[in-house]
């Protein structure tokens, strides 16, 4: 964009800014109360590149790349008596046990025992995108 003001040309820097400067600023926008048009003034920003950006958030295609630390539901547990925890213990076979992950409205994904760990990062990161 170019300003002409008494014969001196200005021109608007276009800011470069992360994923999770992105994801940063999206999160102030989804605060109790808190008005995207604000956040976008006071970081320089358009409010409709704002909405975009949280669009693509709630799509999942704005992730940052940082791990994020989720929910987690425990389904069972060991009892923690000391000798019966150890009994059971020993009784399992060691490759029994599953991971469930939900994504939800995006995926679940169930991982057995003895998976590949490489094909298993593969399908996480192909959610990500």
């Amino acid at each position: 964009m170019v300003h002409a003001e008494d014969g001196i040309s200005k021109r608007r820097v276009r800011r470069w800014r992360s994923v999770a400067e992105k994801c940063q600023i999206v999160q102030l926008t989804m605060e109790p109360g808190a008005s995207v048009a604000e956040v976008a003034r006071v970081h320089g920003l358009n409010a409709n590149q704002l909405f975009k950006w949280r669009r693509e958030v709630e799509r999942g295609e704005l992730i940052a790349s940082y791990p994020a630390l989720l929910p987690v539901t425990v389904a069972a547990a060991i009892e923690l008596e000391s000798g019966v925890a150890e009994q059971r213990l020993e009784t399992l076979p060691s490759s029994s046990g599953a991971i469930h992950i939900e994504l939800t409205g995006r995926a679940m994904i169930t991982v057995e025992s003895g998976a590949d760990g490489s094909l298993v990062r593969a399908v996480l990161e192909s959610l990500r995108k």
